[in-house]
């Protein structure tokens, strides 16, 4: 087997290179850089590949959350229900569009956005409840549309690990009101750079995020909005879309190194489990009491593997006055959490590799 240093991801120039340079060189000779035709045919693609009416390329994953809550109607002061384990990003969306996130515990298992805890934590001035599609799995949509609808809530989806996710066979971002997607350079569609999208079905909306994104101006130097700078540039949307069209291979890809894994190592470690095959393996997390000793084991091994997140929302100081619950489900899942490698360029040895490690650090502890 292998002894080659294996790490967690891999950002150098792939197979898809060639396509990327020609694509950077279209723009480059074209001379149009900002609001395009690249933006716009990436807008369509990525809307007929989610099953949706309407994509909006901004900036990125966080200014798509602010922009999509701000268009949705969420006002300064209102409350946002967001999970207390995802990245601190999802939170301070929610802050720049004026709003205060709640952060409410986790499902202990999936460690998804609890149903549970959303009901604890109401108070009439929730206005919104955002799943986050953690590791790409999705959330409970079901169960997260029928809270919304009972309780007269905004469903606004945190999409940026689960690009093409389903739940249901329904794509992500199509619940609610729509969904925010981010291209940051390790995602599962990845931007050399920044970059993220909206996604909506309500032609309302669509609009309203267009004209925030560029300052709220209807017509140039006409801004009806105080609005934000915040454009998916023309060469990150050419990137973007080279790259679309080889993410259907690539998750598929992702799908078989989370069954491998989870077959090897079902026995050896706790793995949140997969509730809906439509799981697209942004992540692919493990838990152990052990966790600080396993990592040091795999890095001997040549084997990178990181820790997504190392404290809760809850136990972040920036988020101390927005606390409701007392989340310890997320704070004891933070402590014991681990990601694997888990990419489209691992090979059948290197998964092997990785689960071996894994397993012997087990059999020895």
């Amino acid at each position: 087997m292998s002894t080659r240093d294996l790490p967690f991801v891999d950002l150098r120039p792939d197979d898809d290179d060639g396509e990327i340079r020609a694509a950077i060189d279209a723009v480059r000779a074209r001379g149009w850089f900002v609001l395009g035709p690249e933006l716009e045919a990436f807008e369509a693609e990525f809307a007929a590949a989610s099953g949706a009416r309407f994509a909006v390329g901004v900036g990125n994953g966080t200014d798509a959350i602010t922009l999509l809550l701000r268009a949705s109607g969420i006002q300064p002061g209102d409350e946002v229900l967001v999970p207390a384990m995802t990245a601190a990003f999802t939170a301070l969306a929610v802050v720049a569009a004026g709003a205060r996130p709640v952060i409410v515990d986790v499902d202990p298992e999936t460690l998804l956005l609890d149903i549970g805890a959303c009901e604890r934590s109401l108070t009439p001035a929730v206005k919104a409840i955002m799943p986050v599609h953690l590791y790409g799995q999705p959330a409970d949509m079901p169960a997260m549309t029928r809270f919304a609808e009972t309780h007269g809530l905004q469903l606004i989806e945190d999409c940026c690990q689960a690009h093409l996710a389903t739940c249901g066979g329904r794509a992500v971002g199509t619940f609610g009101v729509g969904g925010a997607f981010s291209f940051y350079p390790t995602k599962n569609l990845a931007a050399l750079g920044d970059a993220g999208a909206v996604l909506t079905n309500d032609a309302i909306v669509a609009n309203r995020v267009r004209l925030l994104r560029n300052g709220g101006q209807r017509h140039q130097y006409d801004h009806e909005q105080a609005g934000v700078n915040s454009r998916l540039d023309e060469l990150q949307a050419a990137i973007l879309r080279v790259r679309l069209a080889r993410l259907p291979a690539q998750t598929a890809r992702r799908r078989a190194i989370g069954r491998f894994y989870r077959e090897r190592l079902a026995a050896v470690v706790t793995i949140p489990p997969e509730r809906d095959p439509g799981h697209v393996y942004h992540l692919f997390p493990i838990r152990t009491e052990l966790r600080d000793a396993l990592r040091r084991h795999l890095a001997d091994a040549g084997i990178g593997a990181l820790v997504h997140y190392p404290r809760s929302l809850s136990s972040q100081p920036a988020f101390a006055p927005y606390r409701r619950d007392a989340c310890a489900v997320a704070e004891q899942a933070a402590q014991q959490l681990l990601s694997l490698p888990l990419n489209p360029r691992l090979s059948d040895g290197d998964a092997a590799r990785v689960a071996a490690a894994v397993a012997s650090f087990a059999a020895s502890a």
